[in-house]
């Protein structure tokens, strides 16, 4: 991408007003933080699997230790176990990406197409450009 392309991707089209700008950028905001809770939602699935994995350890140990009654229980109640009412943590993380993740992004891409012809970090770029002159 030019300097030019990169220039006018991040700027301010012509008659978009400070409010609006502001607006975006807290939309754009919200967007970033939903980013992160999807990662921390496939740090939680990635966690839990891990956590299962050590479950069925624990199970085999107890067994080798003499408690057949206490592993069984492990077994029974926690390895495999759904982590939401039928659901294990990979179902999780497909509903949040097929529902509330997806419907964001298009919504978010929609507005700063409506009201930005699709630019995008305008504040920022802004934000930079005053630091930079300083």
């Amino acid at each position: 991408m030019t300097d030019d392309e990169n220039s006018r991707r991040h700027s301010r089209p012509p008659g978009m007003d400070d409010a609006t700008v502001e607006a975006l950028g807290l939309l754009s905001q919200a967007w970033e933080m939903t980013q992160r809770a999807r990662g921390r939602l496939y740090d939680f699935h990635q966690m839990t699997g891990g956590a299962d994995r050590m479950v069925g350890e624990a199970v085999r140990a107890l067994r080798a230790a003499g408690h057949p009654e206490q592993a069984g229980l492990v077994e029974r109640e926690v390895q495999g176990a759904d982590v939401l009412p039928g659901m294990w943590t990979f179902q999780v993380v497909e509903a949040y990406d097929a529902g509330y993740h997806r419907r964001f992004a298009e919504v978010e891409r929609s507005v700063r197409q409506a009201l930005a012809d699709g630019r995008d970090h305008i504040a920022e770029a802004e934000m930079k450009q005053r630091r930079e002159t300083l």
